[in-house]
């Protein structure tokens, strides 16, 4: 098992970075809350990461704090949720933000992340209602930096496109947040968070 990455960052296109360690390059499909703190290309990095096997593929998953790959990984356990919309999950709340919805029993916060019907938010929280207190306190492992983009707007959209968006939500999405000089991330993370707060 593959359970951390450290090396150079060579590529960051939402959702996959790419990390050459002495000289080989592994792909890594990693939520938005990994590229929050990524630091720019050329720099080095730590990625957490979860190695999924099918017969098919061997796919690296990444994460910015053990307490979401240990999120990950019981997700993984709740019939009818697999990676995607696990990762999905990541992308648009955070751990302890999943834990007040869970403790909540608020279905309809969760319904707003993109692959998660009424029925599957209800699983949700009745399957991790009692271990969610057995996750570690987020502590991040990947430095902090803020990226640059030449169109942090259009960056930002095809991002919340790739988690599962459709492109007219997202564009409201993105023009309700953005202002001047804000990053990719900036843009993201506020999004999301507008997007589940939504009354």
């Amino acid at each position: 098992m593959i359970g951390r990455i450290s090396g150079t960052l060579i590529s960051k296109n939402p959702p996959l970075i790419m990390v050459d360690v002495n000289g080989i390059g592994y792909e890594i499909e990693a939520p938005m809350s990994v590229f929050y703190n990524l630091p720019a290309v050329g720099e080095k990095v730590a990625i957490v990461t979860h190695l999924q096997i099918k017969d098919d593929a061997h796919t690296l998953i990444g994460f910015a704090t053990e307490s979401e790959r240990v999120l990950f990984r019981q997700l993984l356990k709740i019939s009818g949720i697999g990676a995607k919309i696990a990762l999905n999950i990541l992308s648009g709340i955070s751990v302890e933000e999943l834990s007040v919805l869970v403790a909540d029993n608020d279905a309809i916060a969760l319904t707003r992340l993109p692959g998660i019907g009424k029925k599957t938010a209800e699983r949700l929280i009745i399957e991790l209602r009692d271990k969610l207190s057995a996750i570690p306190s987020s502590t991040s492992t990947t430095p902090d930096a803020t990226s640059s983009s030449q169109n942090p707007q259009a960056e930002a959209s095809q991002a919340l496109i790739s988690l599962g968006y459709k492109p007219a939500d997202v564009s409201v999405m993105v023009r309700r947040v953005s202002q001047p000089d804000m990053s990719v991330e900036d843009i993201i993370r506020l999004a999301l968070q507008a997007r589940l707060n939504r009354s």
